[in-house]
């Protein structure tokens, strides 16, 4: 198999965060984040970005993330969706994040 076939298996969306909460149960400082993805619906996801945001920062960003991977159980909180970022040189993550205006739930090619 091919990576582009690899990749081709991934569901990639674009998603609004409209809720952030903390999360203290996490081992390593994480937010539990509530993300729109418009008619694929509101997924969750923890994320280990205390670092770089607020949770005020975090609110409406919209992020894209990987929407068809098994849920993950952390803690007590069930993610349903991995959040996409890259490593800046501190260490820290930057998510990564739509730069136009697209529709919650668009999909990444």
């Amino acid at each position: 198999m091919t990576r582009v076939e690899d990749f081709n298996k991934l569901l990639i969306q674009a998603g609004t965060i409209i809720d952030v909460k903390s999360f203290p149960a996490a081992r390593i400082p994480a937010y539990q984040l509530y993300i729109d993805f418009g008619k694929s619906g509101i997924k969750r996801s923890s994320a280990r970005i205390t670092e770089r945001y607020t949770m005020n920062e975090l609110l409406n960003k919209k992020i894209i993330a990987v929407t068809n991977l098994p849920v993950k159980q952390i803690g007590n909180f069930f993610s349903e969706c991995l959040v996409l970022g890259a490593p800046a040189a501190t260490g820290d993550i930057v998510l990564l994040s739509v730069c136009g205006e697209v529709q919650d739930g668009t999909f990444v090619y």
